[in-house]
C-alpha cells in the first residue's frame, strides 16, 4: 500500500505568552518552540503502522521552508520511507484551498492509495485542508478518523462525531482520511534515530515544479484571507463568595437568577 501523509510544522502556544505582530494578522514567532502538528504525529504513525502490516511505501509532505525539514526528519525517523518539502516564495500566505491545491498537484505526480492528514493543525484549527484535497484528487474522504481496518481495496473507518456518537464508513481505495488525536500511541523518536536520517535526501519542489501559476498559490491563489487577528476581550475579575455551605448555595442561585440562568 502507498500511503503519503501530509503533516505541519507549527508553533507550541499552549504555555507561551502570544503577542500580535505589526501586521495585526499573526502572532509573532520569534521565540516560540515549533513542532510537527499533533494531529499528524497520530497519522504518520497510523502509516507507519498500516505499512508494517500490509507492506508499502510511506511517503511525507510538507509545504514550508527549510526549517520544514526538521518535522519531515522526525517523519522519516518514526519509520516513512521518503519526504518531499514544497517551498516557493509564490505559496507564502495562502489559505486552506491554495495549500490544498499545491499538495494535490505534488501528489497527482505520486502513486498513492492512501492518503493521511491530520483533523486539523494546532495554529488554526481550520480543519480543512484534507477535505479540500480530496475534493481536488477526486477521491472519497472522511474526516475525525479514529480507527482503520484496511484491505487491498477498501477501508472500514470509525469517525468521531458529537455526543460520544461514531459513525463506521466503508470506503473504496484511494481515498483520503483526516485521523483524529487518541487513534493510537505515536512512538517516540530518540536522537540516534534523528542522527541515522539526517543525510536521508528531502525532495524540494517549487511552483514551477508542479507547473503552478501565480494566481493558484499563495495569498493571490487564496479565496479567504485574514484581515485582523485579537485576544478575546477580557472579563471581569472571579467573585468570591464566602460562608457557610448554605448561605454559599443561596449565594450562587440569586447570581444565576439575576444573569437570566434560572427562571
Amino acid at each position: 500500500m502507498n500511503i503519503i501523509v501530509c503533516v505541519k510544522r507549527v508553533p507550541e502556544t499552549a504555555e507561551a505568552d502570544l503577542m500580535i505582530d505589526k501586521t495585526g494578522k499573526d502572532v509573532m514567532k520569534s521565540g516560540l518552540v515549533f513542532d510537527l502538528n499533533e494531529w499528524d504525529s497520530y497519522a504518520i504513525e497510523e502509516a507507519i503502522r498500516l505499512k508494517e502490516k500490509q507492506g508499502g511505501h510511506v511517503t511525507v509532505i510538507s509545504v514550508g521552508g527549510e526549517e520544514a525539514s526538521e518535522c519531515l526528519r522526525k517523519c522519516l525517523a518514526m519509520g516513512a520511507d521518503d519526504a518531499v518539502r514544497l517551498t516557493d516564495p509564490a505559496f507564502e500566505g495562502a489559505d486552506a484551498h491554495a495549500t490544498a491545491r499545491v499538495l494535490s498537484e505534488s501528489i497527482g505526480k505520486l502513486p498513492f492509495d492512501l492518503i493521511l492528514t491530520g483533523t486539523q493543525a494546532e495554529d488554526d484549527g481550520y480543519g480543512q485542508v484534507g477535505g479540500a484535497l480530496a475534493e481536488l484528487l477526486g477521491i472519497p474522504h472522511a474526516t475525525v478518523v479514529n480507527q482503520i481496518e484496511a484491505d487491498a481495496k477498501k477501508l472500514k473507518v470509525h469517525r468521531e462525531l458529537e455526543g460520544g456518537l461514531e459513525e463506521i464508513l466503508e470506503i473504496d481505495l484511494p481515498a483520503l482520511l483526516t485521523i483524529q488525536t487518541g487513534i493510537n500511541e505515536p512512538r517516540y523518536v530518540s536522537i540516534m534515530g534523528i542522527r541515522k536520517v539526517a543525510k536521508k535526501e528531502i525532495k524540494v519542489l517549487g511552483a514551477k515544479d508542479l507547473t503552478l501559476v501565480a494566481n493558484e498559490t499563495g495569498l493571490s491563489g487564496s479565496d479567504t484571507r485574514i484581515e485582523k487577528i485579537s485576544f478575546p476581550p477580557t472579563t471581569g475579575a472571579a467573585r468570591m463568595i464566602e460562608g457557610n455551605p448554605e448561605e454559599v448555595a443561596l449565594n450562587v442561585i440569586n447570581i444565576l437568577k439575576d444573569k437570566g440562568g434560572l427562571a
